[in-house]
Formats: C-alpha cells, sequence, structure tokens
C-alpha cells in the first residue's frame, strides 16, 4: 500500500459524525487498564472523534490526528481532547510521549510499515497499541437484514475500496508489531430506526463513490423495500457488527 492519502470520507464527514455506531464502553475501560499509565492517549485517524472522546473519560489528554481536514471539521469537541491534522506515519507527536495509542476502523488504510514504526517512536515504553475493526453489519429481522446485506454486497459492493478486504475478513491477516496482548470479546451494537441505518449506510466509503461514479445516491435504492420490510419506521431495530480488536504492547527500556 503506498504513503499518499486517499480521502474516502471528506465529502460525507456530516454523515459519518451523526451517524457512525458508538464503540463500546468496556472496550475503553479495558484500554486504559492495560495501558502503563493513563496520563496521554493518541487516537490515530480519528475521523469525528469517536473514540478520542470515549477515551478522554479514561486520560488526562487525549491527542486526535487525522489525515482529513474533513473529517476533523466535523469533529465534536471535548476539553480532553486535542485535535490536529497528521498523517498516520507523520504524527508529529513527541517521541516517548505516549502511553496508549489507538486506530479505530482506520488501520486498512494506512502504510502499516511506516505507521508501526512511527508508533514504536512515539510511545512510551510498556505503552499499548491497540486497533479494533467492526465488519458488515447485520439487522434484526430475516427480510430487513436481507435487503441491507443485498445492499452491502451487491449495489454498492463494486465500491468498495480494496484495502475493505482487511475489514471484511475481520483483520484475520493483520500481524502487529510487539508482544501480542490478547483481548477480550466485546459486543458492539445499537438500535436504530429505519432513517438512523439509512444515516449510517449513506456514511459508508462504497456509498461515496457510487454517487461520484454515478450521480445518484444509492439509498433510494434500497429505501422503499426496506421500508415496507420494516414495519414501523420510527420503531427501533437492533443492527450488530463483529467487532474485531488487536492489542500488542511495546518491550520496557
Amino acid at each position: 500500500m503506498s504513503g499518499s492519502f486517499s480521502d474516502h470520507f471528506g465529502t460525507v464527514s456530516g454523515a459519518y459524525a451523526h451517524y457512525r455506531p458508538t464503540y463500546p464502553a468496556p472496550l475503553f475501560a479495558w484500554l486504559a487498564g492495560v495501558a502503563p499509565a493513563r496520563r496521554r492517549a493518541w487516537d490515530c485517524a480519528t475521523g469525528t472523534g469517536q473514540a478520542a472522546i470515549a477515551l478522554a473519560a479514561h486520560f488526562e489528554a487525549v491527542v486526535a490526528t487525522d489525515a482529513s481536514a474533513g473529517q476533523l471539521a466535523a469533529a465534536r469537541p471535548h476539553p480532553g481532547v486535542h485535535y490536529r491534522q497528521a498523517a498516520a506515519e507523520s504524527s508529529g507527536l513527541e517521541a516517548d510521549s505516549m502511553d496508549l495509542a489507538t486506530v479505530a476502523q482506520a488501520l486498512h488504510w494506512f502504510d502499516r510499515d511506516r505507521f508501526f514504526a512511527e508508533v514504536e517512536r512515539v510511545l512510551r515504553p510498556g505503552g499499548v497499541l491497540a486497533v479494533w475493526s467492526y465488519g458488515t453489519p447485520h439487522l434484526e429481522g430475516e427480510a430487513p437484514d436481507a435487503l441491507l446485506q443485498h445492499f452491502y454486497t451487491e449495489i454498492v459492493g463494486p465500491y468498495w475500496p480494496p484495502e475493505t478486504a482487511l475489514v471484511e475478513n475481520g483483520y484475520r491477516d493483520l500481524a502487529l508489531p510487539f508482544e501480542g496482548l490478547p483481548a477480550p470479546s466485546f459486543a458492539m451494537e445499537a438500535n436504530w430506526t429505519l432513517e438512523q441505518l439509512l444515516g449510517y449506510c449513506s456514511s459508508w466509503s462504497a456509498s461515496a463513490r457510487y454517487r461520484a461514479a454515478l450521480g445518484h445516491d444509492p439509498l433510494e435504492l434500497m429505501r422503499p423495500a426496506l421500508a415496507a420490510a420494516w414495519g414501523a419506521v420510527e420503531t427501533p431495530r437492533c443492527v450488530n457488527w463483529p467487532l474485531t480488536v488487536k492489542a500488542s504492547r511495546l518491550g520496557s527500556a
């Protein structure tokens, strides 16, 4: 993978900020427990700050970086989070300055060898690198879920960037540097109305690429049938995602 940055989300930052699911609170409690201290954490490729804000409940300070100006413009302000524009592979952070480095749903976009070298430079001895990714969502109800899977694979499927293959296999082929740190399982789910689910689908990189290529919204190809299968559209349905967490610890000095 090249080191050049392709902004897959700058055009959908508003939807990304509003509709992307939140990560489970126990994940952040676990990260705080395995970090050598709770002074500083680096959330790399923060997007609009979902993970960074959750980390701020556990760390004295969080630095949240992203290469996308559009994403950062849509990020939610928080007194414990300092946002800055920077590439993952050249953060500009001080050496030996972070207890924890995290990447939520983004490592597949990086030049990983260069990023891992940057993490090794930035982490303090004993510091932890944790990455996670969630795969294809599943929707409560056989008929609604079938429509969602069809949208994912058939309608916008050809427009997924090749990097998402790593997400779809649950980071199975991903090897982290440093000493492996086993992570527990975490449940990731939400109860959403039809409009919330459609907003989430609109934030996908494949949806943005479809719109750019064909000039119309792919959501309109799913909306009528999904609304008919949903029932009362204001009634929430459960959405769940397979969540993969991988972590490793930098050796002590």
